[in-house]
């Protein structure tokens, strides 16, 4: 079976979906590889390293998607690029379906199949393939990094002849993947870390990287699915919002982590919260992207508040770190293939929980609960 790997084409994308290491072992299991020329420079890896490894160079875009039997991408491509795609031919990507149907009908429209790796059951033996939580791991890292070199102060005490330094104070809202890699990136640079989420089984783990939990007790407004909250009332965010906004108003950073699959993101930090923190803090908008967790955040732009607020709205923080962010996703797209294909073709196990849970397309029929047409 022909893989053909795209250029991203995305606003601040530098991400590639295979690597030449992953193309070594993707040709070892008897598929052969295609890529766009350039594809992996962002990720700084040349055209030649491929090559070397045992893929070719499609002449142009076109004849990339024309001639291959599975696209594998990070981002979905354009209506134009899934048009020119063998009708059958397989995509898999990051799709986020429910809230993206112009995509999905550009697949039904094409006659084409797409799987989405967002939509790839959290369950145990998919954790390899689990991109969105390698990826939302990396952001969790960069998150603080980005914070602490916007911040006017260093995060750890600091004892010195003319005085003691005082450790910057961190308050993190959500402890899922990237909210605990941050806890754990702030600690290691010495801040006093504070953090909030309305899951109250995360507080052992939050303590467990040495981080305060903000406790407030749930209720059953309080609806999970698959390890994501996906309903909360008014009232208890507004509870959520007058404990945490005691913590918020001494902080130095503020980072919000918070995403309901399929919906906009909720609001966590109000205007009148920004209000009293200190001129030079910063905060972090993990979710601009899915509409923001902050009021007067904006996606790919530094916002500062009428009282000297920082709020940095950085969309694609895993691009921000090509290398690494480029070699997970390779690894976790390339298990999900091997789960779902043989060098053959696909096994099509359409009631195997990964392969029912992620098939969003299939053969031109839109098939997910989310996205099915009735």
């Amino acid at each position: 079976m022909k893989i053909a790997i795209p250029k991203e084409t995305k606003i601040k994308e530098n991400r590639v979906s295979v690597t030449p290491d992953t193309i070594k072992d993707l040709i070892k299991k008897g598929f052969s590889c295609t890529i766009e020329k350039g594809a992996g420079e962002n990720s700084y890896f040349k055209d030649d390293v491929y090559t070397a490894a045992g893929a070719t160079v499609a002449g142009s875009r076109k004849e990339l998607f024309s001639n291959a039997d599975i696209i594998l991408a990070v981002n979905p491509p354009s209506a134009d690029d899934i048009a020119a795609m063998k009708k059958e031919a397989i995509l898999i990507s990051f799709m986020y379906a429910a809230t993206h149907p112009d995509l999905v009908k550009a697949c039904v429209g094409a006659g084409i199949t797409a799987f989405s790796v967002d939509a790839i059951p959290r369950i145990s033996r998919a954790q390899k393939m689990d991109a969105l939580s390698s990826q939302a791991n990396l952001a969790g890292y960069k998150s603080v990094i980005l914070a602490a070199d916007n911040l006017g102060k260093i995060f750890p005490m600091l004892m010195t002849a003319a005085g003691t330094i005082k450790p910057a104070k961190v308050v993190i809202m959500g402890a899922g993947v990237a909210g605990l890699q941050a806890i754990a990136t702030a600690k290691r640079l010495g801040a006093i870390v504070e953090v909030s989420d309305i899951r109250p089984e995360t507080k052992e783990q939050v303590m467990s990287l040495g981080g305060k939990f903000i406790e407030l007790k749930g209720d059953d407004t309080v609806k999970m699915e698959g390890g994501y909250v996906t309903k909360v009332s008014d009232e208890f965010l507004k509870k959520q919002q007058e404990l945490v906004g005691k913590h918020v108003a001494d902080a130095d950073i503020v980072i919000t982590t918070a995403l309901i699959p399929g919906r906009k993101a909720p609001v966590l930090i109000t205007e009148d919260m920004i209000k009293s923190m200190r001129n030079g803090s910063v905060i972090v908008d993990m979710a601009v992207e899915q509409g923001g967790n902050v009021v007067g955040s904006k996606m790919n732009e530094n916002v500062v508040s009428p009282n000297g607020v920082k709020i940095i709205g950085e969309s694609n923080l895993p691009a921000l770190l090509p290398l690494n962010a480029s070699d997970l996703y390779a690894k976790n797209i390339s298990t999900f293939l091997y789960h779902l294909a043989t060098n053959e073709g696909f096994k099509w196990e359409m009631e195997e929980e990964i392969t029912k849970g992620s098939l969003i397309v299939h053969k031109g029929v839109a098939v997910h609960p989310s996205v099915k047409q009735s």
